[in-house]
Order: structure tokens, then sequence, then C-alpha cells
């Protein structure tokens, strides 16, 4: 599946900032389920980009504005094919715990089985981790097991969390949006020692294209296999990857800081179309 899409962002300030540094993770990463046809990222008022890449290999673009500015509009603009990865089975036997263990270079993922910014390895998410995946020992098993268990113990409800929402609130409050759906899962795979990432894209449906957040486990023998605890799925052609670390702070569209009032309104557009 190809698709074209354009994200924007724009702060509209009500006085003049200034001293503006921000750095932007918009363009979509050329793994093996994607290719990126093109990219295009403006930004106004006109500014100098460099790039770069971060420790999780996702290309990033930085900026700054010194001058006084009553806005900032950001666009990033993309073509992609996806070519995903055939599912796994439901029922597939991978790779057992005891397994998983001894694979070669296994602390090559220990940034994926430790606890970040937002992702805790707490007793309780032990036991619900285990509670979860009862009787099962093998880590793919587990991990769908966990995605369906998360599926059915939150509830989706915008605006009930923010970026900053860490996973003990979550699931002391048992609802959530994508974002808080991905760290729980995430959370729960690490406290079973199955190595899991953060993912930051954008999905496409018939009703609606937007950003969106996922995950991925570490199976030996096949990689890193997507799942989507939001919708109960792995992941497939409608998505597009943007970035990728150990939880939501490493991989933010936009973050950056000014000099000037903290009033300030942000509008996000996303639109995905197919290419036929």
């Amino acid at each position: 599946m190809k698709w074209d899409i354009f994200h924007s962002t724009r702060y509209e300030y009500f006085s003049a900032v200034r001293d503006s540094v921000n750095s932007i993770c918009l363009q979509p990463m050329p793994v093996p389920e994607q290719t990126v046809e093109s990219f295009i990222l403006k930004v106004l008022p006109a500014s100098r980009l460099t790039h770069s890449h971060d420790l999780f290999s996702n290309r990033i673009s930085r900026f700054e504005i010194t001058e006084p500015h009553t806005y900032l509009l950001i666009e990033a603009q993309s073509r992609v094919e996806t070519h995903p990865l055939p599912s796994l089975p439901a029922g597939q036997l991978c790779c057992s715990f005891e397994e998983i263990q001894k694979v070669p270079n296994m602390e090559n993922w220990r940034d994926y089985l430790q606890a970040s910014r937002f992702v805790s390895l707490s007793p309780e998410a032990w036991k619900l981790a285990l509670d979860a995946t009862h009787g099962l020992d093998d880590a793919w098993l587990a991990s769908l097991a966990l995605m369906e268990f998360i599926f059915g113990f939150l509830k989706y409800e915008p605006f009930s969390t923010h970026v900053h929402t860490h996973m003990t609130e979550v699931m002391k409050d048992r609802r959530g949006v994508c974002q808080d759906f991905a760290h729980l899962l995430i959370g729960l795979c690490r406290a079973l020692k199955i190595p899991a990432r953060y993912v930051s894209g954008y999905l496409a449906t018939e009703k609606a294209s937007a950003t969106h957040a996922w995950m991925e486990v570490f199976i030996p023998g096949h990689g890193w296999r997507g799942l989507d605890p939001t919708h109960n799925r792995q992941v497939g052609g409608t998505y597009v990857k943007i970035g990728q670390g150990r939880d939501y702070s490493d991989v933010p569209p936009i973050s950056g800081n000014y000099r000037g009032t903290r009033e300030r309104k942000m509008t996000v557009s996303v639109t995905i179309t197919p290419v036929t």
C-alpha cells in the first residue's frame, strides 16, 4: 500500500516570542516494512534545518529562530509505501521464556528490558503480567495474551491523559489513549523479560487518519513484531512508522523551548491519502 501523508502543526503566540529551539521527529523510518519515496519538511518563519540520527536510529531535524515571531508553522509531507511482514499465527510457538534468556547478544536490547521515563517495572506490573499470561511459556503467545488483556483492561477515552502520563497512573485509572495502551503493554512485556519498544507513527483507517502509537516486541528468530493494543491486532499495511524508542519521551514529534509568553494555541492536522 502507498500513502501520501501531510502533517501540519501551527503555534499561535499571544505575544511575540524569541530564541525558539526545536527538534522534529516526523520523517518516516527506512525500515524493511516500508519504503520512504519522498519527504519534505517546511518551517516558517524560514529557518536553517540540520539533520542527524539519534541512538534509536530516528531521523531528527533541528532548527532555531532567534528573532521575535508570533507564530510557528511546521509542515511535513511524506510518500511511503508499506509492505509489512507477514503476521505470525496467533497459536504459533516461537520462543520459550527459558530460551529467550539464552539468546546470544540479548544485551543489545537492554534499553528495551529496563524501566524508562514513562514505563515502570513495579511489583504490581509484574503481578498483572503473570496473571494475564498464566499457563503460557512462549514469549510470542504471552505478548498476544498481554495485548488482549490490555484491550479489555483499559478503556479508550480521549483527553483522559496527557503526553506526560506515567504507566502507573494508567494502571490505576484503567483508561487512556493509544500512547497509554502502548506504555502499559511495554511495561508488562518487560516485566516478563520480553524486549519491548515504543513506536510512533500514523494509522490510516476508513473513518479517519491520525498520528498513532503502538509497540514492538523482539521475538528471537522472527525479529521485531508490531502489536497495536489499542485495536488488539498485529501491525499491518495501514501503519507508517516514524520513530522508535524506550517510550514516548524518546520520540515526541515536536519538542523545544522558547523565551516569551506561555499563552499559545496549537493546531494539528493530519491527512493520509491512499495512492492508487
